[in-house]
């Protein structure tokens, strides 16, 4: 129960204290929504080369939400794309494991911040607010890397 306690406190600091809140320039932008709870995330994406440069948003949505995009921020900007498609995915693995998946030393060493998220994972439309930012990274970074449709409107269900 204490580790749940520690996950809770670093999504509520997240949710206090976001990092990348505001868009800035990028090379691409996305818009998201959520549409069982209601939660919208645009997100921008700027990179050098293949390097994750800036990712800011601006949303709203609950504090699950809000925090997931914050927590992103901190992970990815500065990575190169390789690493943060592979932290994307580690993410996304944890987010489908219903709770079933338990943080080893090696998850957690690559998702840092984000396997506060690991008791969400529980709770099916609760791991949509958990991805609503992620999924917006991935979409954003296709389209400015090159790989993906310029749509910046999407529902992400």
């Amino acid at each position: 129960m204490k580790l749940d306690s520690m996950y809770q406190d670093v999504i509520l600091d997240h949710y206090k204290n976001p990092h990348g809140r505001g868009l800035r320039d990028g090379d691409a932008e996305v818009h998201h929504v959520n549409p069982t709870c209601g939660d919208e995330i645009t997100l921008r994406v700027r990179m050098s080369g293949e390097t994750i440069e800036d990712v800011s948003y601006e949303g709203q949505g609950c504090s699950i939400s809000q925090a997931s995009a914050s927590v992103l921020n901190e992970l990815l900007v500065g990575k190169d794309l390789e690493e943060a498609r592979r932290i994307q995915e580690t993410f996304l693995e944890l987010m489908q494991s219903k709770g079933r998946l338990e943080p080893d030393d090696a998850m957690e060493e690559v998702l840092e911040d984000a396997v506060a998220f690991a008791g969400v994972s529980k709770y099916p439309a609760r791991v949509k607010c958990a991805l609503l930012s992620w999924m917006a990274w991935k979409d954003a970074t296709a389209q400015a890397v090159g790989e993906g449709p310029e749509n910046t409107a999407r529902k992400t269900a």
